[in-house]
């Protein structure tokens, strides 16, 4: 649209400067006449030929050549016959000069304008021409290379704002595409976590309820009655799996949940997780909050969570009835949380309440230490776990 708009002005220009130039002209001679219309012819050519090309979109597969070539034809020729008397054809090498500054290199359009300028003060001296309208005619070829310059740099701009748009849209699209896959991790995570406590601890009661069974066996009876509670444990054991099995349902809908909405406050997670473990099995479990405690993000907070469910779940299954101790220090840059509990000596009886040793299995052993150190790297957070002074502790750290 915009091409076919300076066609248009170009032809209308060029039209009106011939109507001008031939049929209103007066005090020229014939010779005068004759160059102008000729002048005018080949300009005309000239420019129908430029139209051609470009309509074909062969100019710029030939870098501009032929472009400069046309222009400085029109720019001569016009400029040529621009100083006869009354002659409006400096209006032709002004279209010339102007296309010139904004369609071919700099170095070229220097190269059209000074060849139009040429032409004019050639022509000014063989028709003996005033000096001060060939200076006139001079100065106009120069405002208008400059003119054709300054629509070049808008030109420019305009195509780099174009392309910077461009690049700023698939940027954004590239951002959105990469906080997809985030979600998606961070999604596959969180179940993770949910269900590795859930089914963990849901396993360690189903062992559990098979010990029991088995150390209880009925054809084996010496009738006081012991079978009878054997079963009856077992059974309770069980009911405490099954609703296990739909307390780690509704914790994996309130995970998936949760992901778009607050969580609850570090302190009342923490304190919720050891009354539950201390129901579950029967372990004691002491929280200590050191420092000034203050509100994290919802994904700090969730991070360091995960930490300590992780740690409950494998001390329930490596060190069942074991004291568990969890502190947590909130310090000016970082919050530091640990979780230790008491190693279970090999061959030795775990205390109590009924229960008898079990080696309890693990399932994906070290999986859930690799899944809280990545969540925590992605906070800028570190996690270490080992022995130490005959527990096996983990300290998780997060940046404030």
């Amino acid at each position: 649209m915009l091409r076919t708009t300076q066609w248009l002005l170009r032809t209308t220009a060029v039209i009106v400067i011939g109507v001008e130039t031939l049929a209103f002209g007066r005090d020229r001679s014939a010779t005068a006449d004759a160059a102008t219309a000729t002048a005018l012819a080949v300009s005309c050519i000239a420019l129908a030929l430029w139209a051609l090309l470009e309509a074909r979109g062969e100019l710029r597969a030939r870098r501009g050549t032929v472009l400069a070539l046309l222009l400085t034809v029109i720019a001569v020729a016009a400029g040529s016959v621009s100083t006869q008397h009354g002659s409006s054809m400096i209006g032709v090498a002004v279209v010339a000069v102007v296309a010139a500054g904004t369609q071919t290199e700099l170095a070229t359009s220097w190269y059209i304008a000074s060849a139009a300028a040429v032409a004019i003060a050639a022509g000014g001296l063989a028709t003996d021409a005033d000096t001060g309208s060939v200076l006139g005619y001079l100065l106009i070829v120069l405002v208008s290379l400059l003119a054709g310059h300054q629509r070049r740099s808008y030109r420019v701009q305009a195509e780099q704002s174009a392309l910077l748009l461009q690049q700023v849209e698939q940027l954004r699209a590239e951002q959105r595409r990469v906080a997809v896959l985030d979600e998606r991790a961070r999604i596959a995570r969180e179940i993770h976590d949910v269900l590795a406590h859930s089914l963990g601890a849901l396993g360690i009661q189903i062992q559990a309820a098979r010990a029991l069974l088995e150390d209880h066996d009925c054809s084996d009876s010496d009738g006081n009655g012991h079978c009878h509670a054997g079963v009856e444990r077992a059974d309770e054991v069980l009911a405490v799996a099954q609703r296990m099995a739909g307390d780690g349902l509704t914790e994996t809908r309130r995970a998936v949940n949760a992901l778009r909405t607050d969580t609850a406050s570090l302190d009342r997670q923490l304190a919720t997780m050891a009354q539950e473990h201390r129901r579950l099995h029967r372990s004691a479990v002491r929280l200590r909050i050191d420092g000034d405690a203050a509100p994290l993000q919802s994904e700090q907070t969730l991070a360091v969570a995960r930490v300590a469910q992780e740690s409950l779940t494998n001390a329930a299954k490596h060190a069942p009835h074991r004291e568990i101790q969890i502190v947590v220090l909130y310090e000016e840059e970082a919050v530091t949380l640990t979780v230790a509990n008491a190693l279970a000596p090999d061959g030795a009886d775990a205390p109590t309440a009924g229960f008898t040793t079990v080696g309890f299995a693990t399932v994906n052993g070290g999986y859930g230490l690799t899944g809280m150190r990545e969540r925590l790297l992605l906070l800028g957070g570190t996690l270490t776990a080992g022995v130490d002074d005959g527990r096996w502790t983990v300290v998780a750290k997060v940046p404030r």
